[in-house]
């Protein structure tokens, strides 16, 4: 483990969250990010008893004092280390409505929590990531969990989709500014049911063995994301189950 380098995830709740925080605690002290407490401290135990290094931090990812108040706190608890990696995971605007039912404010939760939270969280990892550049052994990176709904609005799925178009649309415009400097930013296209609890009811692909994601290989493309070459960065990953229509 590195000395002098960490990581940070936000959304670090069940499923994705957990399993990035899990594969990247291999290699740095990591930094689990949440609205509550609940959602991230059985984590961050598993990580420290494992003989890891976590930190669990409480914050609102679309309340720009909230980011503030979170990286004074990292930079307290893990001073004179510099930022590897950073993961945005942060879930907002999930539901399946009619147009004509959504109200203004269902729009509001889905551009905040996708576009907006992005964008302050963003602001706070890529200045500590372009720092890293000289020192880390693989590129900076700054990861970001994208859906089905980045790329095509299903019926009764609008605010969702105008959320993560705009979670996608501001990834590619961050990767095309940072990658000269040194920084990978990379966009993942999760086409498909993740295999956490509250998804155990849905017998998605006719209940076929792996027809779901399974969050830890998503956290296993996250770090090959991560340790890519310079010479050859992905931009845009997508990734579903091998029976998934797409």
């Amino acid at each position: 483990m590195s000395s002098k380098l960490f990581a940070v995830i936000a959304g670090a709740g069940t499923g994705t969250g957990r399993a990035a925080a899990l594969r990247f605690s291999k290699a740095y002290p990591v930094v689990l990010m949440a609205r509550k407490p609940g959602s991230y401290q059985d984590t961050v135990s598993e990580i420290n008893q494992a003989g890891g290094k976590a930190v669990g931090i409480s914050a609102d990812v679309t309340d720009t004092q909230s980011m503030g108040h979170a990286f004074d706190a990292i930079k307290k608890e893990l001073p004179d280390f510099k930022l590897a990696a950073a993961v945005y995971n942060v879930a907002s605007g999930y539901m399946i409505k009619p147009f004509l039912e959504l109200k203004p404010e269902d729009l509001d939760s889905s551009l905040s929590g996708s576009a907006r939270g992005l964008f302050n969280f963003a602001q706070k990892t890529i200045p500590l990531l372009l720092d890293a550049v000289p020192e880390s052994e693989h590129s900076p990176t700054l990861l970001i969990t994208g859906a089905t709904a980045s790329l095509r609005g299903s019926a009764k799925f609008g605010a969702l989709a105008a959320g993560m178009f705009a979670r996608r649309g501001l990834a590619q415009s961050l990767a095309r500014e940072f990658h000269p400097q040194g920084v990978h930013i990379a966009h993942s296209i999760i086409d498909g049911l993740i295999d956490v609890p509250r998804t155990k009811a849905y017998a998605t692909n006719d209940g076929v063995e792996d027809g779901k994601l399974k969050p830890e290989a998503i956290a296993e493309s996250y770090w090959y994301l991560h340790t890519q070459p310079r010479s050859a960065f992905t931009q845009e990953l997508d990734l579903r189950p091998y029976v998934e229509r797409f």
